[in-house]
């Protein structure tokens, strides 16, 4: 016979054996970029912590170098003189003199105010901006000094616009009286744009924000006068009362947090701005002399590239080792495969008649047996269909039954105190009664007839919800049916604590349907969706009627742990549950949908975007039954 080369693996082996290989250099490559990742991120951290505190070493440096110098120059007794009666000398040289010191220091102006709060010499009285004549009693700084201490104030100047930080001294002309008081104010503003300089040359982006989170200082020029978050009503309320960015508008920076790592380090992206597209890793410290806090974003453009390197070198190692194990493996493959050929030809050619008619007679036993074996189960099938038909029957029956045991137990529960509110008030009725107190007796009595009636409508809500629905479909307003699904569960609600929302349209909605089993749908869904949040710390449940031209959307959104996505296209089906054993028979969503479908509409479920899950019940839409100028089709619609 000619040679034929035999497979030892079927083509299913082989496959499965690729496809183990590929998923292990998946794997390989995955855990090898998450590992690399992580080192990448410990690295960047480390980087930003050093490069932050350099950074804010650096900032406070740059302000403190300053704070002596106000104190410097109000103890002169050039500033003295000229306070002690300003108007009757030339504040030339005293302007100079300011301008000097502003030179020497290095900062942006010196100006001094009397103790009305208004500059009567200034560094920069030869520019259009000068601050001589101004008023800046209003600033925290002159506050300061003007009760006896060194102040110190950001903000942007009134004047020039610059952002910038203020020094402030007290001028005494005379402290040695027991309650003298300040007679001026020498003040000093460095401007921060030095600083700022150098963070731009920096391969991360700083920022340093006050306690509003308003970004004060930005290595990024867009950056500065924005804020980390939108600012409330009372924070911005609180920001234009300082006058300390004057009439800037603080727009949100745009800054989202992907990721928290720990309290201080979180991933971060811009969804809008000049650092969109680019995600960074965050660090922030806190600067408790200025109330300040300071913040750097490092690009994670080299986490990305250790990822992909570590990920394609643990690939390439991955397919080497692949490669020797499978040429190994192939190898002593064909050799066995060889061997095994030779001693299968020597046998085949006696044994093969004999196992011809072996096989025959094997296979035509077994085929009888299969035949009877086949008739069996058939029958068999056919008693078990039939009984699965009739038990399902029951547990729909069943099901039913349970949901009136767990209303009627609800209800049971609200009936207590009423009956221990009557049997209180119907003994010191009595009591009353003995005593002769006619008008107590019959207070108390009309107490009892009051609850009394009260009972009466709780037990309406079961006996409702227990009557028979009908066949034929009528015009039917959606905002009750929600509102009695709500009463049936008012008890349950209360003891839960839980959030009701509830947006209804301005006009109430109709549709044609039967209102018993609508309003069975809707007690289904609601009670589905407490039970959800039975274990949810805050619960809220969203009630939602949207009107449109032709139908009607009825939401029932919870805020539960929702339901997995492999679940959405199996929940309603018959029997299918995903509840604990003896919470329920799966029946209740599989009875919805089909009561739904009878009213001509249909019931989804999906995941909601906050978390939870969102079922939407969609009906045709008719006309109000009670409006003169519906048309007349709609009525038989």
């Amino acid at each position: 016979m000619p040679f034929q080369r035999r497979f030892p693996i079927p083509l299913r082996p082989r496959t499965l054996l690729v496809l183990g290989v590929i998923a292990g250099l998946i794997l390989c490559m995955w855990q090898t970029s998450r590992l690399a990742r992580e080192q990448a991120l410990q690295a960047l951290r480390q980087d930003a912590e050093n490069e932050l505190r350099l950074s804010a070493a650096s900032l406070v440096g740059h302000l403190s170098r300053h704070d002596y110098l106000p104190e410097l120059l109000a103890s002169r007794e050039m500033v003295k003189r000229f306070l002690s009666d300003p108007d009757a000398q030339d504040p030339m040289p005293l302007n100079r003199m300011l301008d000097r010191f502003r030179a020497t220091a290095n900062v942006s102006d010196i100006y001094l105010l009397d103790h009305t709060g208004e500059t009567i010499a200034a560094s920069n009285w030869h520019r259009p901006d000068t601050f001589i004549g101004q008023n800046y009693r209003f600033r925290p700084y002159y506050q300061q000094a003007m009760n006896g201490e060194n102040g110190s104030f950001y903000g942007l100047g009134t004047q020039s616009q610059d952002r910038g930080y203020y020094f402030s001294a007290p001028v005494w002309l005379d402290e040695t009286a027991a309650e003298a008081r300040p007679d001026g104010v020498m003040v000093l503003k460095v401007l921060l744009d030095t600083v700022e300089a150098g963070w731009a040359e920096q391969d991360a982006e700083l920022l340093v924000t006050d306690h509003d989170g308003v970004i004060f200082m930005a290595s990024h020029p867009e950056l500065r006068l924005t804020t980390m978050a939108p600012l409330t009503t009372a924070q911005r309320q609180a920001v234009t009362a300082s006058r300390r960015y004057g009439g800037a508008a603080l727009p949100p920076s745009g800054l989202r947090e992907h990721h928290r790592r720990d309290t201080r380090t979180r991933l971060v992206g811009f969804d809008s701005g000049p650092l969109a597209g680019q995600r960074y890793l965050s660090l922030a410290r806190p600067m408790a002399d200025f109330d300040w806090h300071i913040h750097i974003l490092k690009p994670l453009t080299p986490v990305h590239q250790a990822q992909w390197l570590a990920a394609v070198l643990a690939g390439g190692l991955y397919g080497l080792i692949a490669l020797g194990v499978g040429i190994g493996w192939q190898r002593l493959r064909l050799r066995r495969e060889r061997e095994r050929f030779a001693e299968r030809e020597r046998r085949t050619l006696a044994q093969a008649r004999d196992e011809l008619e072996r096989h025959v007679e094997s296979r035509t036993r077994d085929l009888v047996a299969t035949n009877r074996r086949l008739s069996a189960e058939i029958e068999e099938r056919q008693r078990a269909e039939d009984s699965l038909r009739a038990t399902r029957d029951e547990l729909v029956q069943a099901a039913k039954l349970a949901v009136l045991g767990q209303l009627a137990a609800g209800i049971n529960h609200e009936l207590n105190q009423p009956l221990a509110a009557i049997r209180a008030y119907t003994e010191n009725a009595r009591a009353f009664i003995a005593r002769q107190r006619v008008e107590s007796a019959d207070a108390n009595l009309a107490q009892v007839l009051e609850l009394t009636e009260r009972m009466a409508d709780i037990s309406a809500q079961l006996r409702q919800f227990s009557r028979k629905s009908g066949d034929n479909l009528t015009a039917v307003a959606v905002t009750p049916c929600f509102a009695y699904a709500l009463r049936l569960f008012q008890s349950r609600i209360q003891e839960s604590q839980v959030t009701i929302a509830q947006h209804w349209p301005t006009q109430e909605a109709w549709v044609r349907a039967d209102p018993v089993r609508l309003e069975q749908v809707l007690v289904n869904l609601i009670g589905n969706a407490l039970q959800a949040m039975s274990e949810i710390p805050e619960p809220r449940l969203t009630l939602a009627i949207v009107a449109e031209a032709t139908c009607v959307h009825l939401d029932v959104i919870d805020n539960g742990p929702g339901i997995p996505e492999a679940h959405l296209t199996r929940i309603f089906e018959p029997f299918y549950t995903t509840k604990t054993m003896g919470s329920g028979l799966g029946l209740g969503l599989s009875i919805s949908r089909r009561i739904i479908e009878d009213l001509g509409g249909q019931l989804d479920a999906s995941g909601h975007n906050d978390g939870g899950a969102h079922f939407r019940v969609t009906l045709p839409r008719i006309a109000d039954p009670d409006d003169p100028a519906r048309p007349e089709e709609s009525s038989h619609a």
